[in-house]
């Protein structure tokens, strides 16, 4: 069964930090992209960040140079160490991956104060 687990959201003050993770099973991890989405109220779900299979990443413009996404195949984890956050940047966090099938996991809530 695939499966996406996420984790690490919380409560950072604007400016502060926060480091999300993804945790899979079910699938050969290695051979997958990740993506991370997020989607604020009232919002549609965004595109923030994606890793390869080969470890290349991109970036929604918007995030360049404030989030950074990394994947440790060891441990079939990919992170999104979120800096300088911005109360724009609440919302829930998804993980994303194509397995012959869509799989999402549940997300984690980010919520940013200013």
């Amino acid at each position: 069964q695939v499966q996406l687990v996420e984790s690490g959201g919380g409560v950072a003050q604007a400016g502060g930090s926060l480091r999300l993770s993804c945790v899979a099973s079910g699938f050969t991890f290695s051979s997958y992209f990740i993506q991370w989405y997020r989607q604020a109220p009232g919002k549609e779900r965004e595109l923030v960040a994606t890793i390869t299979s080969a470890g290349s990443t991109n970036y929604v413009d918007s995030m360049k140079g404030r989030f950074t996404i990394s994947r440790d195949n060891a441990k079939n984890t990919v992170y999104l160490q979120m800096n300088s956050l911005k109360p724009e940047d609440t919302a829930v966090y998804y993980c994303y991956t194509w397995v012959g099938a869509p799989c999402w996991g549940q997300g984690t809530q980010v919520t940013v104060s200013s």
